[in-house]
């Protein structure tokens, strides 16, 4: 039970986070060019982003479940296994950030959880 509850929060969190980051960016909007001043204001106008905040607490809490399974199992297991956020960040990307996503990568996702599976499934 400890491993779902770890293994979930890593990828919702995670997920999450990045989720919620890539809203923040897409409401900031890109640096129209690379001078210090511009990037200083595109990062202001993030800092002022309250999904900003959000996706980087989840992160946070992310990489400390993270730390947490690295502390008890093999890097070998817990890096496929945490392959899992790519699925999730396909269905959020469709859900929450209404992005089309082609059959191809939904292919790749597919494959993605199928190794996922297969990862965990030789945990036992």
């Amino acid at each position: 039970m400890r491993d779902l509850i770890l293994f979930t929060l890593i990828v919702v969190a995670g997920t999450g986070g990045e989720l919620c980051v890539s809203r923040a960016m897409k409401v900031v909007g890109e640096a129209a060019g690379f001078h210090p001043a511009e990037i200083a204001r595109v990062v202001v106008r993030a800092l002022r982003e309250p999904w900003m905040w959000a996706g980087v607490g989840m992160m946070a809490l992310a990489f400390f479940a993270l730390l947490g399974a690295l502390s008890v199992y093999n890097v070998s297991f817990v890096v496929p296994v945490t392959a899992l956020s790519y699925v999730a960040g396909a269905f959020g990307g469709v859900v929450f950030l209404h992005e089309r996503v082609g059959p191809q990568r939904w292919l790749g996702v597919l494959l993605v959880a199928i190794g996922v599976t297969l990862v965990f499934l030789s945990k036992s």
